[in-house]
């Protein structure tokens, strides 16, 4: 018989953008209480990324945030009672390309100068087996929404100095235009972009 753990977690910052039902605790219909402080693991960014994918015209667009950080706590060894919570520099975004960068920091998409972060906390936790939804608050442009990631726990193992580390990875679908990213081109076969971006998350995190 399949388990299934349905755990509440709390968020750790006020968020301004957040509705009233997410004040009183509660979150895309689920709950959340505070747990008590357990084992902390910090994510290592040499093997853990950030990025996203977007269609454009026929095909798909790929890019990564190189410059982020992460914690996560769990109630020890319990990886399905936890928190994660994440921190992008949006200046980092890093497409492959020099100009669409450069473009995506300017004020008509990311507007890096005056929005220098994103950032993720989590809500709330379903756990099936080795499978998870994450749901939470993502914080982009000033715009704070629910999202929730879907993923797989990889597995806890111990690294040549002796240090635990676990990981993960997920996946949430968000509309770009809820975050006040709404440029676009209209084409004579549909637009240039779509308005549905997939984020991708890795996580390698170490015990401290």
């Amino acid at each position: 018989m399949r388990a299934m753990a349905i755990v509440a977690l709390a968020a750790g910052l006020s968020l301004a953008a957040t509705t009233g039902a997410e004040a009183q605790g509660t979150t895309q219909g689920r709950t959340f209480t505070r747990i008590p402080v357990g084992t902390t693991w910090r994510v290592d960014p040499t093997h853990s990324e950030v990025s996203f994918r977007i269609r454009h015209l026929a095909g798909r667009v790929r890019g990564f945030f190189t410059e982020w950080e992460g914690v996560l706590v769990t109630r020890g060894p319990e990886w399905d009672r936890g928190t994660v919570n994440v921190t992008v520099r949006t200046r980092s975004i890093d497409t492959r390309n020099a100009a669409r960068d450069a473009d995506l920091r300017s004020p008509r998409f990311f507007n890096v100068d005056s929005f220098p972060t994103m950032t993720f906390e989590s809500t709330g936790l379903v756990v099936e087996n080795n499978t998870f939804e994450m749901s939470g608050l993502l914080t982009l442009k000033g715009q704070t929404h629910p999202v929730v990631f879907k993923g797989a726990y990889l597995g806890t193992m111990r690294d040549q100095g002796g240090k635990e580390r676990i990981a993960f990875d997920g996946t949430a679908l968000i509309n770009r235009r809820d975050y006040n990213l709404t440029w676009n081109q209209v084409l004579d076969d549909g637009t240039l972009l779509s308005d549905n971006v997939e984020l991708e998350i890795a996580i390698e995190a170490i015990a401290q």
